[in-house]
């Protein structure tokens, strides 16, 4: 697979599934948004605008997928989102889905 089709597919994956890529990168740690947005920049090499990241968070948070506590860092506040069973739940569905998909016959 050439480098140039595996980037845009990548994008593309990362542009049409931002939810699951932004709870797959909080899974691995907890982090803030700032972080979010550098992790997909340097992951997925696509860039997340502030107006597209944090309505995205404020509704994952919404739908209990994550929580966040705001931490003070250097005269600063910030929200550090952690990832909930119920968000875990998500992803492992979306992977089930995804397994399932690759075994289709009609895929090769």
């Amino acid at each position: 697979m050439s480098e140039t089709y595996k980037k845009e597919i990548v994008q593309r994956i990362t542009r049409n599934l931002l939810d699951i890529q932004v709870l797959r990168l909080i899974r691995s740690r907890p982090t803030w948004g700032y972080m979010i947005k550098k992790e997909a920049e340097t992951r997925f090499g696509v860039t997340l605008r502030h107006g597209a990241l944090y309505p995205l968070l404020n509704r994952l948070e919404r739908e209990s997928f994550l929580t966040s506590q705001k931490q003070p860092k250097g005269g600063r506040t910030r929200k550090v989102y952690t990832i909930t069973e119920k968000g875990e739940q998500y992803l492992e569905a979306y992977n089930t889905i995804l397994r399932e998909q690759i075994k289709r016959q009609d895929i090769k």
